[in-house]
């Protein structure tokens, strides 16, 4: 007797799959034959492709929490700034795990309330740091949208999943080759040759310091009162 498909099994197959077909080639055909079923037994689970990526979207922030919980990378528990920015590199090292996964994250809906205790909770730190509610939700929102763009960008340079520290040579999507790249513009654009290596070279680098402008900006024009 078959086992009976259920909606964990349809999303684990799901992202299995999206770290080998990436965003575009992951269809709930192709879900469907990799579960050994027809394509219509999914849509009990899921009327169309966002919902699925809605709920996939979920369950990467509830695998984020699971390991995170209890010792938030940058210091759980320490100042604002170290909370804001531990849980921009959870968040970043998260979605990099998953090819595309800064673009199925980006847009989606929560399908849970999953989300809302870790957010409590770090909106509580803030406002206890004397921060606004608005000027929290501000702080956050900032760091959570550079943070999600930054992924974007980096996984379409860098489309394999993995950590940044996992890479290989070959890594490098073709396409952003840096040096074809400062050989074409030199010559009559040199200033926009050189920054080629600034934009996509080091993206642990440009991650810490665009936080660190973050930070910077937050403490510069939101300046939190005394708690």
């Amino acid at each position: 007797m078959a086992t009976r498909l259920d909606r964990t099994q349809v999303v684990d197959t799901a992202l299995r799959l999206l770290n080998d077909v990436g965003l575009d080639g992951l269809t709930l055909r192709r879900i469907a034959k990799e579960l050994n079923v027809q394509a219509p037994a999914l849509y009990w689970h899921f009327k169309n492709k966002q919902e699925l990526l809605d709920e996939m979207a979920t369950e990467m922030l509830r695998r984020m929490i699971a390991e995170y919980t209890g010792g938030r990378e940058g210091g759980a528990g320490g100042a604002w700034q170290e909370s804001l920015t531990g849980t921009c590199r959870a968040l970043r090292r998260t979605l990099l795990g998953y090819r595309d996964g800064g673009k199925v994250f980006s847009g989606t809906r929560m399908t849970d309330d999953s989300y809302a205790a870790p957010m409590e909770a770090f909106l509580r730190e803030l406002t206890g740091a004397g921060f606004t509610l608005r000027d929290a939700a501000h702080a956050w929102w900032t760091a959570y949208n550079f943070t999600i763009g930054l992924v974007i960008e980096e996984q379409s340079v860098f489309p394999e999943p993995g950590a940044p520290e996992e890479r290989g040579p070959g890594s490098r999507d073709p396409a952003y080759d840096l040096g074809d790249r400062e050989r074409r513009l030199a010559g009559r654009y040199p200033l926009a040759a050189a920054v080629g290596r600034e934009f996509f070279g080091d993206f642990d680098r440009n991650f810490e310091t665009g936080l660190r402008i973050v930070v910077a900006g937050i403490e510069a024009s939101v300046r939190p009162l005394s708690p």
